[in-house]
């Protein structure tokens, strides 16, 4: 009966494998930091396989139990000691400078940032955006186009004062959209306007104003009570007039940025000049003269030096 006796203290052992195991394998996840996470090791559970030590001593544990243990206690010290200099150091930064303010959460400054949006909706200067001739245009100028509007979009929610954006003549089903969808992260929550109607039939004619390079007429304040029109057009083959002959046909008022009253050409290696701008560059303009009032700082602000301008009175 001996061989009876021998499987049983092995079917014995085989237990006392398995519930070893198991209790390596039942661990709690410790969420110290939010860029990885540490399973700490209960050492009362892996200690000894359920052995008790005597009276008055530690519990055993392995070797590689007691490694881990040390280890995650050290990045926990870690942790903590780095947090207390961080706020040791803010705390130094604030007795140095007791006029800043104290910086905010992210939750903050988004909710700071949409209370500002809505009261434009309602209050501020009004930007509309045609799109209808947006299926003129090819992939590659859809996505710049696209583009485009992230960089605006993100312009005026960092502005003191936003401009309240429409943008007219956008279907949902159009290949730009879908652009607006790939490239720009929460494009369907963006607070702004978007409408399938033409913006001649959204808001009356008297209000509105035309942005185009080809007017004859100088853009010469910001007004609340009028609708700025920026044509949403990418053309690499530089057809002219596109905007312009649209709003003589709506009979619209028409103008252009102040780039030839306050601007001069600069000689570059290529020789080029240009007064045609991206629609984020119009709208930086627009957003910083409706801030300071100052047209040479705002074209300074969106007109960039590879357009072959510079302010006059950099050159006087």
């Amino acid at each position: 009966m001996e061989w009876k006796s021998e499987g049983s203290a092995q079917e014995t052992r085989s237990a006392v494998v398995q519930e070893q195991e198991g209790v390596l394998e039942d661990t709690d996840e410790d969420g110290v930091s939010e860029s990885f996470q540490l399973l700490q090791i209960d050492v009362g559970c892996e200690c000894g396989g359920g052995e008790t030590s005597p009276a008055g001593t530690a519990p055993w544990c392995s070797k590689n139990v007691q490694r881990k243990q040390r280890h995650w206690e050290k990045i926990v010290a870690a942790k903590k000691s780095k947090r207390k200099q961080e706020k040791e150091r803010r705390k130094a930064n604030r007795a140095e400078n007791p006029g800043v303010c104290p910086q905010h959460s992210k939750r903050f400054l988004k909710a700071l940032t949409k209370e500002k949006l809505l009261e434009a909706k309602h209050s501020g200067p009004r930007l509309c955006i045609d799109l209808s001739m947006s299926h003129h245009m090819s992939k590659k100028e859809l996505s710049r186009l696209a583009g485009q509007i992230r960089r605006l979009y993100g312009s005026n929610k960092k502005a003191d004062r936003p401009f309240w954006i429409y943008l007219t003549g956008f279907t949902t089903d159009s290949p730009l959209y879908e652009e607006c969808l790939r490239m720009n992260d929460g494009f369907s929550s963006y607070l702004l306007d978007i409408t399938e109607e033409d913006c001649f039939n959204l808001f009356p004619l008297e209000t509105l104003v035309y942005l185009t390079p080809d007017s004859e007429h100088a853009l010469e304040d910001v007004a609340l009570n009028k609708v700025y029109i920026l044509g949403g057009l990418v053309d690499e083959s530089i057809q002219k007039k596109v905007t312009f002959q649209k709003a003589w046909e709506h009979s619209v008022k028409t103008a252009r940025l102040p780039i030839q009253e306050y601007m001069v050409r600069c000689q570059n290696g290529k020789n080029y000049h240009s007064e045609i701008l991206a629609i984020n560059q119009v709208f930086d303009v627009l957003a910083t003269y409706f801030e300071t009032h100052s047209w040479p700082e705002a074209l300074k602000k969106g007109v960039s030096s590879g357009k072959g301008y510079v302010l006059r009175s950099s050159v006087e």
